[in-house]
């Protein structure tokens, strides 16, 4: 019975944890996040990009510590995506924007300390 039990819980961890997903950026997802006061991380992301990569893994930890702190992450494509690259001012990919509803909380480029992302993101929730 134990057995069964553990494996139930670690089930129900590991779909939980895969349930964190991220969107490709789309203004009017965008807009409506912010009018439901949303902590959004908007990523601007390539798929070549090492430090992009790490980033992933680091949102994803966080999300599998905080499942109580729901976050939106919008991906913006580094190489495809030039308007919204332009308009958010990111001098190259892995960077990153952190907003709740519509206040801008942080903007950083090629943030890889997983304290400093947990740190930011947990700021935007005591908003």
């Amino acid at each position: 019975m134990k057995y069964i039990f553990t494996t139930i819980i670690s089930l129900f961890m590991a779909f939980s944890a895969s349930a964190f997903e991220k969107q490709p950026f789309s203004e009017a997802l965008f807009s409506k996040l912010q009018t439901q006061n949303a902590v959004i991380m908007i990523d601007v992301y390539a798929p070549w990009c090492p430090t992009c990569k790490k980033q992933q893994k680091l949102f994803q930890q966080y999300h599998e510590q905080n499942p109580d702190k729901p976050f939106h992450l919008l991906v913006v494509d580094y190489d495809n995506d030039k308007q919204w690259v332009k308009k958010f001012r990111a001098p190259r990919q892995s960077t990153l924007l952190l907003y709740k509803g519509d206040r801008q909380f942080w903007y950083s480029v090629a943030e890889t300390r997983f304290n400093v992302i947990e740190e930011k993101l947990n700021s935007a929730f005591r908003f």
